[in-house]
């Protein structure tokens, strides 16, 4: 469900960026984080910050109100009962205005400074680049969430073979059209890198600055995400699997 008040038709300059956040119960984090996009985004030019409320049952749409009342470039998309991380992101970039999208995380622990290096480094490597994957370095999890990190990545890396160190770091910055050729799936957001691979695009990989989670506590376990883990690890590797030729269009003869 959209912010009814909201018209793309009367919104502009059209933004070069948009910024997907998937949020739910992060009241804490939100104005800090917007101050930090806001920031990192001025230099690029025009912008756009979509925060997809994923049916947060605290106070996170009243804060998410308040600061959108202030600030034109903030928009507000939100789900009546929560569906996920990677519905919430699918549903910002369904809403998103301009032709390359970022996404980080909600909890404050991707540094927002690096997205102008993400969108840098996507326009430097042209068309052929669908993807910048961010990839943590001084991660600040406790001790068990960094070795799980590394057990799955590890098992990730070599079953799909995509050359990426740390596909669930949720700063990732992509082209709009590719993202929306993707199959979709949950917990696509975590297999992006394979998936642009699997549609012909090249993946650039980019090191960010972790960061400490801002206030509250993660909504993820170990054990409620275990088994959906390794059912979509092998989905994912199925449909690479399934993946043949990719078709090269001709260009039509001109008269």
């Amino acid at each position: 469900m959209t912010d009814p008040t909201f018209s793309p038709e009367a919104a502009s300059p059209a933004p070069l960026l948009s910024v997907v956040v998937p949020v739910r119960n992060e009241v804490g984090n939100v104005a800090p984080l917007i101050a930090d996009i806001e920031a990192a985004c001025r230099p690029i030019g025009a912008f756009e910050v979509i925060y997809v409320n994923d049916g947060s049952s605290d106070g996170t749409a009243a804060a998410l109100a308040a600061l959108a009342a202030e600030r034109s470039w903030l928009r507000i998309v939100t789900h009546a009962e929560s569906c996920g991380q990677s519905a919430a992101v699918r549903s910002g970039v369904r809403h998103a205005r301009a032709p390359i999208v970022a996404t980080l995380d909600g909890d404050g622990q991707n540094d927002p400074a690096f997205l102008p290096a993400m969108v840098e480094a996507l326009q430097r490597a042209g068309l052929q680049a669908g993807l910048v994957q961010g990839q943590r370095v001084g991660r600040k999890d406790t001790g068990f969430k960094k070795l799980q990190s590394r057990i799955a990545n590890g098992v990730r890396g070599r079953l799909l073979k995509d050359g990426t160190r740390d596909a669930g770091c949720g700063l990732k910055c992509f082209r709009r059209e590719a993202y929306l050729a993707l199959p979709y799936f949950d917990a696509l957001h975590r297999f992006m890198p394979a998936l642009m691979v699997r549609e012909g695009y090249r993946v650039v990989h980019l090191d960010v600055r972790d960061r400490p989670r801002l206030t509250g506590v993660s909504n993820y376990g170990f054990f409620d995400r275990l088994w959906v883990g390794i059912l979509d690890l092998v989905g994912v590797w199925w449909l690479i699997r399934r993946r043949r030729r990719i078709p090269q269009i001709v260009p039509e003869a001109q008269p």
